[in-house]
């Protein structure tokens, strides 16, 4: 009987073991963060720390990646300043951090065509981790691989300005 719970108890040692490296949640100790740079026509995003560059990353977009999103299902990335407002830990995408996309000039323009700008554009991972998407495939956001997003979750912190470019 001892040998059978000697057995069970390192098996269960072994198993919990495994599972504590495998969190989403990672730390970085580097240099800040202090600008984030998409650049849409390029499908590329930069993480920098004041001029220097710290990574780039390919990403995926809208599905109507050409231009500025304008209004509530139109597919399109937002262009211009904003800044990373909120964080998902639970997203149905991984992980996610939030663009304070709309702002007061989006908001007036969108209402000037009798419509809703819309909201919640994110920089998320996937929906599915075992599928690498090859295609502008969000809704307007920005999105990475899981891997990804759980490096760029721990580098990039709330109220850091991010720069959209066609």
């Amino acid at each position: 009987m001892r040998r059978r719970d000697l057995i069970m108890t390192t098996a269960a040692a072994v198993a919990l073991g495994g599972c504590a490296g495998s969190s989403k949640f990672r730390r970085y100790d580097g240099p800040e963060v202090t600008y984030v740079v998409v650049n849409k026509g390029q499908r590329r995003m930069h993480l920098l720390h004041h001029d220097a560059l710290l990574k780039s990353y390919d990403i995926n977009l809208g599905f109507a990646p050409i231009g500025h999103k304008q209004i509530e299902g139109d597919g399109k990335t937002p262009e211009g300043v904003y800044r990373i407002d909120r964080r998902n830990p639970n997203s149905q995408f991984h992980l996610s951090l939030g663009i304070s996309y709309p702002n007061v000039n989006d908001v007036a323009a969108a209402r000037a065509m009798g419509k809703s700008p819309g909201g919640d554009i994110f920089i998320h991972g996937q929906k599915n981790p075992f599928r690498r998407d090859d295609t502008d495939w969000t809704w307007g956001c920005i999105a990475v691989t899981n891997d990804e997003i759980e490096e760029i979750y721990a580098m990039v912190r709330d109220n850091t300005l991010i720069s959209l470019n066609a």
